[in-house]
C-alpha cells in the first residue's frame, strides 16, 4: 500500500512551478505550429506568379516574400548600399531607386558586389540605362537592433534594410517602405549579382518545448525523491 504525506508549503510551490514549466512547453508547441505555418506560407508565396505593383500595394504587409514585376527606370546616380556578409567575406547590397512608368518610386536591391566593386565606375556595364523590367521579391523593411551601427550617410551605407531611412537621406518619396530584392537574372558585366533572397527561419521551438517538459519532469522527480527521503512517500507493508 502506498502512503503519501505531502509537505503543504513545498507542495504548493512545486505545483506552481510545475504548472509554469508545463505552460511554457505548451506555448512552445503552439509557437512551433505558427512557425511551420509561416514557413509554408513563405514557400507558397515564392512559388506564386509575380504580382503587379498595385496588387502588392493592396496586400500591404502580406505581400512579404511575394514576387513582383515592375517596369520603369533605375536612377543610378542615387545608389545606396547595405553591408552584408557571405561565406566569401564582406559584400555590399546595391540598392537603387527605381521609378515606374506611372512615376512611383521603389527601392530595388539589385544584388551584391565585393568591396572592390562598390564604386559604380568599376562596373559600368551593369548600370542599366533606359526602360527595363525587373522581377524581385517584396521585402518589408527591418528595424535596427540594439547593436546595429548607425548608417554612414556620407558613404550611403546602411547596416539594416531601412527603406524609410534611405528615402529620407536621398530625399525621395517611396510608394511603399519596402526593398524589392531582384531575382538572379544576370546583369551585364556580372555585377551586381542578384538572386540574394535568403529564406531562413530559426525553428527551435520543439527543442525548447522538450526542454521545458524535461525540467517539469525533473522537478516532479526531485519533489517525489525528497518526500521519499523524509519517509513521507513509500510503500507500507500490510500484515
Amino acid at each position: 500500500m502506498i502512503y503519501f504525506r505531502p509537505l503543504p508549503l513545498l507542495t504548493a510551490i512545486c505545483a506552481l512551478l510545475l504548472a509554469f514549466l508545463i505552460g511554457l512547453g505548451v506555448w512552445q508547441l503552439e509557437r512551433l505550429q505558427w512557425k511551420l505555418a509561416l514557413i509554408d506560407q513563405v514557400e507558397r508565396n515564392m512559388r506564386a506568379a509575380p504580382l503587379t505593383l498595385d496588387e502588392a500595394l493592396a496586400k500591404g504587409a502580406d505581400a512579404q516574400y511575394r514576387r513582383v514585376t515592375l517596369r520603369g527606370r533605375f536612377d543610378n546616380a542615387y545608389e545606396l548600399y547595405i553591408f552584408g556578409a557571405t561565406d566569401a567575406g564582406q559584400v555590399f547590397h546595391v540598392v537603387t531607386p527605381f521609378t515606374t512608368d506611372d512615376h512611383r518610386t521603389l527601392l530595388i536591391d539589385r544584388g551584391i558586389v565585393p568591396e572592390n566593386r562598390r564604386d559604380p565606375a568599376t562596373r559600368r556595364a551593369g548600370l542599366v540605362e533606359g526602360e527595363t523590367t525587373v522581377t524581385g521579391v517584396w521585402r518589408n523593411e527591418d528595424q535596427p537592433g540594439t547593436f546595429t551601427p548607425p548608417p554612414d550617410t556620407a558613404k550611403r551605407l546602411w547596416f539594416v534594410r531601412s527603406a524609410s531611412g534611405m528615402a529620407r537621406t536621398a530625399n525621395f518619396h517611396l510608394a511603399a517602405p519596402v526593398i524589392i530584392e531582384a531575382d538572379a537574372t544576370p546583369n551585364s558585366g556580372g555585377w551586381p549579382k542578384g538572386g540574394q533572397t535568403v529564406i531562413a527561419f530559426r525553428n527551435e521551438h520543439l527543442q525548447y518545448a522538450l526542454t521545458w517538459f524535461l525540467m517539469a519532469a525533473g522537478l516532479l522527480g526531485v519533489y517525489l525523491a525528497y518526500h521519499v527521503s523524509r519517509d513521507r512517500l513509500g510503500l507500507k507493508r500490510q500484515d
